[in-house]
């Protein structure tokens, strides 16, 4: 069994402004930077043997702060970045409705299959690119432990793995900026298994001030 803590990067500007970030490089925001900073001192005492981060500024930086007290730098996985949403990452939802409001509406249905033109993603080959990821975690590090600091729809992907879910429809599950989610991989690296422990930790940030909504792409 391989211990897995997943860990949403701290906030930035573009997730108050609700701008589908994608795989934009976004840096955090001064609440991030306090986001990660916490996360940072509640995980000092319970260090991990690997610590893993998407590639994306987010996500580094928040991993960064993670690993300070464990004296470890990040190992950057590609495989962890967030869903690719073609045309509209940079864009906030009133730009999108104005400009693309045909392929908004078919955003909106939610489907599996559909990816948006100029290199989207579709969820399907998101949730085969992140579940291909975990498995090489597994199969590297068993029964190990291991941090992985990665973005809210990559959380999605595995909440609905784990739970049996479609990978289509609305978001069902909190991913609350450095919340903690821990989850272990039971089995082998082909045929093993997802299992949720604890979701959307985040008693770190008690008294930081109100996280925003999010929307299915600023994540």
């Amino acid at each position: 069994m391989t211990e897995l803590l997943f860990i949403r990067h701290g906030e930035t500007d573009w997730n108050r402004q609700q701008r589908f970030q994608g795989q934009i490089d976004v840096p955090l925001n001064a609440v991030g930077e306090q986001q990660a900073a916490r996360v940072a001192a509640r995980l000092a005492a319970d260090p991990h043997d690997v610590l893993v981060a998407s590639d994306l500024q987010r996500a580094r930086e928040t991993a960064r702060a993670v690993g300070e007290p464990w004296r470890q730098v990040p190992l950057l996985h590609p495989g962890f970045r967030e869903q690719h949403f073609g045309v509209l990452e940079g864009l906030d939802v009133p730009t999108i409705k104005a400009q693309y409001a045909d392929l908004w509406q078919r955003w909106l249905e939610h489907r599996g299959d559909f990816a948006l033109p100029g290199g989207g993603e579709s969820l399907a080959q998101f949730h085969a690119r992140v579940l291909a990821a975990v498995r090489e975690l597994a199969a590297a590090h068993a029964g190990r432990r291991v941090a992985v600091v990665t973005h809210g729809g990559v959380l999605d992907m595995l909440w609905r793995t784990a739970h049996g879910l479609p990978i289509a429809g609305l978001r069902t599950c909190e991913i609350p900026n450095t919340g903690l989610n821990r989850l272990h991989w039971k089995g082998g690296a082909d045929g093993g298994t997802l299992v949720i422990e604890t979701w959307g930790d985040a008693a770190h940030l008690a008294d930081l001030p109100p996280q925003p909504p999010t929307n299915a792409g600023e994540r």
